[in-house]
């Protein structure tokens, strides 16, 4: 049976997600306020709703890839009221915590259910659809989603109630974001000691310095030949975006009193790249960044 789905925010992600849903065989209703990314949608099958409200309108489920929570819960406030009572709501934006918990209260005060289910894996991830999705709600509507989440991804974590997919999130990117600078720090102090990119990768990959930051998405040209560093930095996963992550994870340890330090700082260096010269990078290039304040030519 064909499973009538609504997609709103058809970007980098969204879009080949929403494509993803269509390849396994459901039919897509489509909305985004951008017509490029409506127009990039339709070609692979989705079908243009034309509002938000009637992309809703009679969905089996409605899935969200927004900006931020305040998008999120605008959203909600105008198409809440046009679904079908009952129907699910999954939202795989990256918002935080509070706000997930504000939209499942607002979804469940008229009669629909909700999931947060952010996801790790980029735009490679999405168009591969090989996401791994964290999700935050009840049991049922996140075993009626799973095969739906398993359309667009590889592997799907029911991390708990309310909010927890948001928590398992800025968690894990709090994670790679000091990784990547870890690394970065560790290959530029490398290259003034002497020793080559390779070098150093050769032993860290096979010790205990290996991490996904290092053999998959390693910051220097030459070993790793699929990362972002082998093709200027594009970005898989960019730089104002990791920069967004790790500030959610800064105001959420800041407001349960939890002492990250390295977030912190993680949080600091990553929006000063983002706002900077890593605008329009991906988040690896912050090597860049640490060559060139350490004397070195970026």
């Amino acid at each position: 049976m064909t499973t009538t789905l609504a997609f709103i925010g058809l970007g980098h992600m969204g879009g080949p997600m929403a494509a993803n849903l269509v390849r396994a065989g459901h039919r897509v209703r489509g909305h985004d306020t951008a017509s490029e990314q409506l127009a990039a949608a339709a070609t692979a099958g989705v079908e243009p709703a034309g509002s938000a409200a009637r992309a809703v309108a009679d969905a089996d489920a409605v899935f969200t890839m927004l900006p931020a929570g305040r998008h999120v819960l605008d959203l909600y406030q105008d198409v809440l009221a046009a679904a079908r009572p009952g129907t699910l709501f999954v939202d795989c934006s990256t918002i935080a915590v509070a706000d997930a918990r504000t939209a499942h209260d607002r979804a469940a005060a008229v009669g629909m259910r909700m999931l947060d289910a952010p996801v790790s894996g980029g735009v490679v991830g999405a168009e591969a659809g090989t996401l791994t999705f964290m999700a935050g709600g009840g049991p049922d509507e996140f075993a009626e989603a799973e095969p739906l989440l398993a359309a667009m991804g590889r592997k799907s974590v029911h991390c708990g109630g309310p909010g927890a997919g948001q928590a398992a999130k800025i968690c894990n990117n709090m994670i790679l974001g000091i990784s990547m600078i870890a690394v970065s720090e560790a290959f530029v102090l490398g290259e003034s000691l002497g020793l080559t990119p390779q070098a150093l990768y050769d032993v860290a990959a096979t010790s205990s310095g290996q991490c996904w930051a290092l053999t998959t998405n390693c910051p220097v040209p030459g070993p790793v030949p699929t990362s972002p560093a082998n093709h200027d930095y594009r970005p898989g996963f960019a730089a104002p975006l990791m920069a967004k992550d790790l500030r959610l994870a800064a105001d959420a340890a800041r407001s349960g009193g939890v002492r990250t330090e390295l977030g912190l700082r993680a949080a600091e260096l990553y929006q000063a790249y983002a706002q900077g010269a890593g605008a329009e990078a991906d988040f690896s290039g912050i090597v860049r960044d640490i060559r060139q304040r350490s004397g070195g030519q970026a």
